[in-house]
């Protein structure tokens, strides 16, 4: 007979079990309980859209669009796009599904989102984020109310020790275009001196200059005119206000004058959460104001702001999370006492009860995987134990056993 190869798991693709598994639950349970104290109604929306979508929102030339979507041809002859990120799907069903009148509305979900890029540590390309948004609130207290969200989810997960909230603003669109134009107008003044790269998002994207890593472009990054310069009162009151905000709320903050985003929809707020635990690609969750993105879409003017965070790289900062807690492990032994355990089993898992069976092997090995199991307690059952309607609890941690009856076992477990 031949032999069958075995598919191999897709590169930049993985299996979550076990540590990771729990230390992946850890971040999503933390995150649903802040949200959830924040008044952050979950959205669910579709892995894939058309390709216009993404193409619209990240903006043509950027790396995202023209190097990392899983882009393709479905059956119909219609280009779609796996989502390699939330807002702009968001921002898609928040036009399309008319939900203007509920604005403003804040929205918070979770789930598997796809870019092709080179795999490293904590970077997938089906990777998982986190993600809020704020959209149809122009006022400085939605940017404040999602940082303070970010703050005390870090917090939560016992992560903000080492975490830093860089903060700068990018202005309005009269900032915006003043200091644009004084950006071309320095850097046109390096061009012989600046990188490629550098050189093609001096065409398509100049701000994204100010954040090169190359160290060519450092010394002509950072002699750059800051956008402090440019702000027009509007926006420098705006940004006092954000800043005044998470004085008030207690987050702390630090300003860096180079973060930027490069797409025009952004206005005003842009942030980071950045750590030195995850090296050079330290940020943990970021985002921004976009209040031109629903308009880019095809929508009417609407204020938004929002983040998101990769859950694996969040998870990878937590302390190892405790295994799962087992209350009781029910060991039956003949055949008599393997139905009569299923019963046992639905009854202390009604009753709020976290049950396992052992199915397999002689006693010793049954016991043996009840504390491999971290088990509380061992539920012994055998023709004895059946014919006098009780069963042999175990306290696995002092070794003390007692009978009781089948009817008053979850109570007494409960009560344990």
């Amino acid at each position: 007979m031949a032999r069958i190869d075995t598919p191999n798991r897709i590169r930049g693709t993985q299996d979550i079990l076990g540590e990771d598994e729990r230390r992946f639950a850890r971040v999503v349970d933390g995150f649903d309980r802040v949200r959830r104290l924040y008044c952050f109604d979950r959205v669910e929306i579709p892995v894939f859209e058309a390709t216009a979508v993404f193409a619209r929102s990240l903006g043509e030339t950027t790396d995202v669009v023209s190097k990392e979507m899983y882009t393709f041809e479905d059956r119909g002859g219609d280009s779609v796009t796996l989502r390699p990120e939330f807002t702009a799907g968001i921002a898609r069903a928040f036009i399309t599904n008319g939900w203007q009148q509920h604005a403003p509305m804040k929205l918070a979900t979770h789930g598997p989102v796809f870019r092709y890029e080179r795999p490293q540590k904590g970077r997938y390309r089906q990777f998982h984020q986190i993600d809020a948004e704020i959209i149809g609130a122009a006022e400085p207290a939605a940017d404040v109310e999602l940082l303070t969200l970010a703050d005390q989810l870090l917090d939560e997960l016992g992560i903000a020790d080492g975490v830093t909230l860089q903060l700068n603003t990018l202005g309005d669109a009269e900032t915006r275009e003043a200091w644009r134009a004084a950006l071309v107008e320095h850097f046109n003044a390096h061009r012989d001196e600046l990188s490629e790269d550098s050189l093609d998002r001096l065409e398509r994207n100049p701000l994204r200059i100010l954040d090169s890593k190359d160290p060519r472009d450092r010394p002509i990054a950072d002699s750059a005119p800051d956008i402090d310069q440019f702000l027009t009162p509007e926006a420098s009151d705006f940004f006092a206000a954000v800043t005044g905000g998470l004085d008030a709320a207690g987050v702390a903050w630090t300003r860096n004058s180079r973060l930027v985003r490069g797409l025009d929809y952004y206005r005003h707020t842009a942030f980071e959460f950045v750590t030195d635990r995850l090296g050079a690609q330290g940020t943990v969750l970021a985002g921004g104001r976009y209040d031109g993105l629903i308009e880019s879409l095809g929508g009417n003017p609407t204020a938004g702001v929002g983040w998101a965070a990769g859950i694996e790289r969040l998870a990878m900062l937590l302390d190892e999370p405790a295994a799962k807690s087992v209350d009781a492990v029910v060991v039956p032994l003949g055949d008599a006492a393997a139905t009569r355990a299923q019963g046992i089993l639905a009854e202390l898992r009604r009753a709020g009860l976290a049950a396992d069976m052992a199915f397999k092997g002689n006693m010793k090995k049954r016991m043996a995987k009840a504390d491999a199991l971290g088990a509380r307690y061992a539920v012994i059952l055998g023709d004895d134990e059946i014919a006098k309607g009780e069963a042999g609890v175990k306290n696995l941690a002092t070794g003390e056993q007692q009978p009781v009856a089948f009817d008053a076992l979850a109570k007494a477990l409960n009560a344990a």
